[in-house]
């Protein structure tokens, strides 16, 4: 039973989207979206990316959407009430229950990561790298991740500060979050983009990212880009169901999704022209993977006229995309536990960030005092990456997509969705056949690729 009398609504669409968008535009499309260019051919990744969200981030993100407005509810609560509405069974919860657990395990590690980005904003600001030669910039990052306490203090900064912004709620909270922060982020971006026009490198990094070298194709370029196109949408994490239950009739999702995908594609690219020039210029290799944005940027902006400014704004606007995905991570969690006991919304939100920042601090052992401690060859860390983007994601996110395509009412859906005959049939084959099958490829090829 619910123990919420009047629950929350997002107070317009414009705030919705900014949410939305804010959960996608996170450390996958500032961090982790320009390595994987980097290691995975340049524009012909791009490409491959962009044709995957087409035909699996989509549907997906609308069938989550869907699922939250009808449910009105927590991820559990509204697959157990839309399959009992139709009369199947409510063991179908099951699937929100593992979305709120997976963005609940991301957050731990995440949270760390934030911190880890926040606290190269002091480090560039006060000037620590300007000079620094390539093995003093690796000292620095390799010095953080050996220091448990100053871990422990970004983490504890960082996690605090998505508490707050949820705490306060729905509209006062994460949608006016929202509408600050992806503004800003906006705004660093443009300001590090009218550098890089100015100071060298745009056109080989416009060359790069959009001039697709075809013989560079092959499996592991369509997996990596079929991987990334699930995971950059915030899917399978019960954010999207969450969003989605504060969501009312007046929201068209078809064209809320059109949109939240463009801008988060739109942010992920900018985030290429924001990097590759400042790469390309400093001789840098674009295929340095993670290390790429604490090892290698901090190294050209250590050298560069201005680097402290750009590099100082450059985190920042890490930490501000990190913070705008992790109040989402949060949110499933304290809805989940103000509907479903008899904590408020601040307390909830107390008791679920308490207990994923002492996951988290497990997480950041494992690079210094927990080092030799490992479950399956896996330090916590790795193990609580792993188990979420190899396993709980994907498969909760190819059930939500099984059970919009296959177990409801297709005619509710095709009325909902207020689709024409034309659109409706393709609607299907990719809801049914399309995305359900890639989510599947990307699931078994994860496994082998730890295997």
């Amino acid at each position: 039973m619910s123990n919420k009398q009047d629950h929350a609504q997002w107070s317009s669409s414009f705030g919705f989207v900014l949410a939305a968008v804010g959960s996608a535009v996170g450390l996958g499309n500032i961090w982790k979206f320009p390595y994987m260019v980097g290691e995975s051919g340049g524009a012909v990744f791009v490409i491959t990316y962009l044709f995957c969200i087409a035909l699996i981030g989509f549907p997906i993100l609308v069938a989550e959407w869907l699922i939250g407005r009808r449910g009105q509810k927590n991820p559990i609560n509204s697959f157990e009430d839309v399959a009992a509405s139709e009369g199947k069974s409510r063991a179908w919860g099951i699937v929100g229950g593992a979305g709120i657990l997976g963005g609940f395990i991301v957050l731990s590690f995440y949270s760390v990561i934030g911190g880890w980005a926040l606290n190269y904003v002091t480090k560039i600001g006060s000037g620590s790298f300007v000079g620094q030669n390539s093995d003093a910039v690796a000292a620095v990052f390799d010095a953080m991740l050996a220091s448990p306490g100053t871990l422990t203090i970004w983490h504890t900064v960082f996690m605090a500060l998505t508490a707050i912004i949820v705490g306060v709620g729905v509209a006062g909270g994460i949608e006016k979050a929202a509408k600050v922060l992806m503004p800003l982020l906006g705004v660093i971006l443009l300001v590090i983009l009218g550098y890089n026009i100015l100071n060298g490198g745009f056109g080989q990094a416009v060359s790069y990212l959009f001039t697709p070298d075809m013989s560079k194709m092959n499996s592991g370029v369509l997996l990596a880009a079929l991987g990334h196109a699930f995971f950059t949408l915030s899917l399978g994490m019960g954010i999207m169901v969450a969003y989605g239950s504060y969501m009312g009739r007046e929201f068209n999702l078809l064209k809320t999704a059109r949109t939240v995908i463009i801008l988060d594609t739109v942010f992920a690219l900018a985030a290429g022209l924001a990097i590759f020039p400042i790469i390309f210029v400093n001789g840098l290799d674009p295929a340095a993977g993670p290390g790429l944005i604490f090892v290698s940027l901090p190294i050209a902006f250590g050298s560069m006229t201005g680097g402290t400014l750009i590099g100082t704004l450059f985190f920042l606007l890490i930490t501000f995309a990190a913070l705008t995905s992790s109040i989402s991570l949060l949110e499933p969690s304290v809805e989940f536990l103000e509907e479903r006991t008899s904590l408020n919304r601040t307390m909830s939100t107390i008791v679920a960030s308490v207990v994923i920042w002492l996951l988290g601090v497990a997480a950041l052992l494992s690079f210094n005092l927990w080092s030799e401690f490992t479950i399956m060859g896996n330090g916590v860390f790795d193990l609580l990456d792993k188990l979420t983007s190899k396993f709980m994601l994907p498969l909760t996110g190819l059930a939500a997509i099984i059970f919009v395509g296959w177990v409801l009412a297709q005619d509710s859906i095709k009325a909902e969705l207020g689709m024409s005959d034309g659109a409706w049939k393709a609607w299907q084959i990719v809801a049914k056949f399309i995305a359900p099958i890639g989510v599947v490829i990307v699931f078994i090829s994860s496994l082998i690729g730890a295997a």
